[in-house]
């Protein structure tokens, strides 16, 4: 059965950045992009680089490590060398509160 958890406060995070947060276990990357909040899984695929320490350009997260990126509200890889996509998770924003679904 999923729930949603209060992981965040919308507040928290930069319009245009990224925080992480751990949830269950889980280490996600939230991201803002205009106003909206999108969750990641915060480990990059190809090298297990951290995605939140990573730029945003446009719709997609930048892996400081090896530069591999993905769509954030996809997940899906846009830039190699990661060949796999990353999962992505619902969020649901009540007032300020940022709640993901696990």
């Amino acid at each position: 059965m999923t729930s949603f958890i209060e992981v965040a406060r919308k507040s928290q995070i930069p319009e245009g950045g990224v925080i992480s947060v751990e949830i269950e276990g889980k280490s996600l990357a939230l991201v803002k992009l205009e106003g909206a909040v999108y969750a990641l899984v915060d480990t990059c695929p190809h090298d297990a680089g951290p995605l939140s320490d990573g730029q945003i350009v446009g719709e997609d997260i930048e892996c400081p490590w090896h530069r591999s990126c993905f769509n954030v509200k996809t997940g899906r890889v846009t830039r190699d060398p990661a060949t796999e996509d990353v999962a992505t998770y619902t969020v649901r924003v009540v007032g300020d509160v940022v709640e993901v679904e696990i």
